[in-house]
């Protein structure tokens, strides 16, 4: 188990690039939380110590984000299925597809799509401490 500690919004990008030095060659991460739990947030963070320039934020109202990395010129998807209402509905979108492209793919709420997710997707817990820090935990 793999634990990474963001003590405060000052300290996120040092934890960011803990948590990339750790994923390896890994491709498919799913956020799990409880709402507020810092999940856009530290993939924002993430993303940006990627070498992603574009605007980042939740795609909560249309379910994926297309960043470019800058540096490597790879692209990163972001999803957000908090509104999806069934897997019919991810499956229209092409979401196996996304998952299935070798393109790193960060995925909030997904367990509403549990059943779409590759056997490799690394779920990541995210969860608020008492004093606003945040634990992020994961098994690779």
């Amino acid at each position: 188990m793999h634990t990474i500690t963001i003590e405060n919004l000052e300290s996120i990008d040092k934890s960011a690039a803990e948590f990339i030095n750790l994923i390896g060659n890994n491709t498919v991460f799913a956020f799990e939380g409880a709402m507020g739990a810092g999940k856009t947030t530290f993939i924002k963070a993430i993303c940006e110590n990627l070498g992603v320039d574009d605007v980042i934020n939740s795609p909560t109202f249309s379910i994926i984000n297309e960043y470019r990395n800058n540096r490597s010129g790879k692209i990163i998807y972001h999803f957000d299925f908090y509104r999806v209402n069934s897997i019919k509905e991810a499956q229209e979108i092409g979401t196996e597809d996304y998952f299935y492209s070798g393109e790193l793919c960060f995925i909030e709420w997904a367990e509403k799509i549990k059943e779409l997710l590759p056997n490799e997707t690394i779920i990541i817990h995210m969860k608020e401490k008492p004093d606003h820090s945040r634990i992020v935990s994961f098994h690779k």
